[in-house]
């Protein structure tokens, strides 16, 4: 199979150097390999997406010398594709409404005698308080069921679960990796009011995309493990993973978009090359 890879930003804000870095990790890796590479937008949360941010998206990355497959996924076009999946999940038994807020879950940490098992997995309503709940119109999220997966695959499948680590994890995990399908508890995979979450929506779209290599930065190494088990409950192919190391600013910071870091666009404005800031960055060329 092809060597496939992507950038997949959400256009909530502006890019910036450590943006640049993870793209340009990608798309060289991409070229290297005689291989493609990907630009997926997601945007899946309406509160916070613009596109507007998406525009500037496409065009620091063409500044960047950057090139990618045509057309552009832009995740909220395809809702649909989720809800499908969510239903079959939903109807395989995987998945169980939450209407408990966050705040709820928060406080069940220090309220009860296991309160942190009891918000990672705080298990589904009895039918009545469900029914009840349904009724009043409270906004609910689709959980994934761990009890339930477990099940499903089976002990074996289950405690044979990993991936291959090419790069390196925050604590220098490399290699094979065995996955803790709990670490995340019953992570949320559909919300009542956009329809999907992160975890699966990504996962679907890798394996619709045919990725063979994630590359990305290592704030998001430990959701491989839910991940890979999605991606195993769904039958989808298992891609190989790349963490890199995330870029820190003079002040030692990680770059952020809720930090305030400089953006792509000030350091154009401001009169910097794109070749520049690649050479600054470890690439030598776009070319």
């Amino acid at each position: 199979m092809m060597f496939a890879t992507r950038f997949a930003p959400s256009p909530t804000g502006c890019l910036h150097k450590g943006h640049a870095f993870s793209a340009l990790t990608a798309w060289t890796a991409a070229k290297t390999a005689g291989g493609r590479f990907v630009l997926r937008i997601e945007d899946i949360d309406p509160t916070r997406c613009r596109l507007e941010h998406e525009a500037g998206i496409l065009e620091d990355l063409a500044w960047l010398g950057l090139d990618w497959d045509t057309p552009v996924r832009r995740q909220s076009d395809h809702l649909d594709d989720y809800a499908a999946v969510i239903e079959g999940l939903r109807a395989r038994g995987l998945l169980y409404r939450c209407f408990r807020t966050r705040k709820e879950l928060l406080s069940a940490i220090g309220e009860a005698p296991h309160g942190a098992m009891e918000a990672a997995k705080p298990g589904p309503h009895t039918a009545d308080e469900e029914t009840h709940l349904l009724a009043s119109g409270a906004a609910f999220a689709w959980r994934l069921s761990l009890d339930r997966a477990r099940e499903a695959l089976g002990e074996a499948a289950w405690n044979g679960l990993s991936f291959v680590e090419e790069g390196q994890g925050p604590n220098g995990e490399t290699g094979v990796i065995a996955v803790d399908p709990e670490a995340a508890g019953d992570v949320v995979l559909a919300r009542k009011d956009t329809g999907v979450a992160y975890h699966l929506a990504v996962t679907h779209d890798d394996a619709l995309q045919g990725i063979t290599n994630v590359i990305r930065g290592q704030d998001l190494f430990e959701a491989t493990h839910v991940q890979r088990l999605i991606q195993t409950l769904m039958g989808w192919p298992a891609p190989t993973y790349r963490h890199h190391v995330l870029l820190a600013g003079p002040d030692g910071r990680r770059y952020a978009k809720r930090d305030r870091s400089i953006t792509l666009a000030e350091l154009r404005a401001g009169g910097l090359t794109a070749e520049a800031l690649r050479a600054d960055l470890g690439f030598n060329s776009a070319g």
